[in-house]
C-alpha cells in the first residue's frame, strides 16, 4: 500500500509564497506520478500540477502556470509544490495524489495528467488561505 502525507499549508498574504510537501511511504517504487489537486469551498476538486516519475515531465493548470513549480526529491520520496505570487483565488484545500500506472506517460499524452480519476492514492488535504 502507499501512504501520502501533505503538509506546508497556511495563511499567507496575496503575493506571498508557500511550499507544499507530499511525502510518500510504503510501496513507493510502484508510483509513476504524483499530482497536486485543490478544492475551494463550494467548488469541485481540480488538478493543479503533476510530475511523472518516469521522465520528470510536468503539467500545470493554466491558472497556475508561471507561478507554481512542482519538483521531486526521489531520495526523500517527496514531491514539492512551490507556490509564488499567490492570489486569493488560490485559497483551497490542497491534496496530493499518486498513480501506480506504468502507462502514465500515455495519460500525459492524452492530456489527462490533471484528471483526478487517473490517481488511485490520495493524501489528506492541507489548507492554503491567501488573504487579500
Amino acid at each position: 500500500d502507499v501512504q501520502l502525507q501533505a503538509s506546508g499549508g497556511g495563511l499567507v498574504q496575496a503575493g506571498g509564497s508557500l511550499r507544499l510537501s507530499c511525502a510518500a511511504s510504503g510501496f513507493t517504487t510502484d508510483l509513476h506520478a504524483i499530482g497536486w489537486f485543490r478544492q475551494a469551498p463550494g467548488k469541485e476538486r481540480g488538478g493543479v500540477s503533476c510530475i511523472s516519475g518516469e521522465d520528470g515531465r510536468t503539467v500545470y493548470a493554466d491558472s497556475v502556470k508561471g507561478r507554481f513549480t512542482i519538483s521531486s526529491d526521489s531520495a526523500k520520496n517527496t514531491v514539492y509544490l512551490q507556490m509564488n505570487s499567490l492570489k486569493p483565488e488560490d485559497t483551497a484545500v490542497y491534496f496530493c495524489a499518486a498513480s501506480d500506472s506504468p502507462l502514465f506517460s500515455l495519460v500525459l499524452v492524452a492530456g489527462r495528467g490533471l484528471s483526478q480519476y487517473e490517481y488511485g492514492y490520495w493524501g489528506q488535504g492541507t489548507l492554503v488561505t491567501v488573504s487579500s
